[in-house]
């Protein structure tokens, strides 16, 4: 990740650039091209990521009352292709594409979220649990179908996954006596933890993509120097990666 500057952005209908790497709607799906520097070892990471909606959404989630954090599932169920110049990196399967939008930052209004969106035989399951700042919190449940349709399921009960070896608290919706487990770690930090995980949702057992999200902790004065010599800033744009 970097962080650049508005030299270095550009945006059109179909495309948005961001220094040397950019995402393109190509009419029918988004490709995503990647030229990029990894960390710390400073190798190149070049190649492309295709992502394939089996349908788009209108769907908007406001995850405050205010509506000044919103999600956004544009594609909850899709095919994707990786190609990358890392020797087993380019692989297909099967994937969803989503963002979140606000006008403040996470920190200010959350302590504390997961998320996970799971595969089903008839489409997809997506799972949102949040603590606000104010004391309330959001317990959301929404399923789609193939054709991208939204609708409601029943919310299973809150499950307790094992702590990763950041210690990041990880808590997501299984069945009533079923123990959902880490399958695939992805991401490790002090602050966020992503992972593939199976559980079983309404008598089916899937494995889908899962986050925890600690907002104490990403806000707390050790965690900020951290970030700030970790993840490089580059103002402009042609220059190096």
């Amino acid at each position: 990740m970097t962080d650049r500057g508005q030299d270095a952005l550009g945006l059109s209908r179909d495309r948005i650039q961001i220094g040397p790497s950019a995402m393109v709607w190509a009419g029918d799906h988004l490709r995503i091209e990647i030229e990029e520097v990894s960390t710390p070892h400073a190798q190149r990471i070049t190649g492309e990521v295709i992502v394939r909606p089996a349908a788009l959404t209108q769907v908007e989630m406001a995850l405050t009352p205010d509506g000044a954090h919103v999600w956004r599932p544009f594609a909850p169920k899709a095919d994707i292709e990786v190609r990358l110049n890392r020797p087993g990196w380019s692989w297909t399967g099967h994937g969803y594409f989503d963002a979140n939008f606000g006008t403040r930052a996470l920190e200010a209004d959350f302590s504390y979220w997961t998320w996970g969106r799971f595969p089903l035989r008839d489409g997809a399951a997506c799972f949102y649990d949040a603590q606000r700042r104010d004391g309330s919190e959001l317990a959301a449940a929404i399923g789609f179908a193939e054709d991208g349709t939204p609708r409601a399921i029943e919310m299973p009960p809150k499950a307790r996954l094992k702590r990763p070896g950041w210690m990041v608290r990880r808590e997501t919706r299984a069945d009533t006596g079923y123990r959902p487990r880490q399958v695939k770690a992805m991401l490790d930090a002090p602050f966020y933890n992503r992972a593939a995980v199976q559980t079983r949702i309404n008598g089916e057992e899937t494995v889908g993509v899962f986050e925890a999200l600690d907002l104490d902790r990403f806000r707390g004065p050790w965690l900020m120097p951290m970030l700030a010599v970790r993840v490089p800033r580059r103002r402009g744009w042609p220059g190096w990666l």
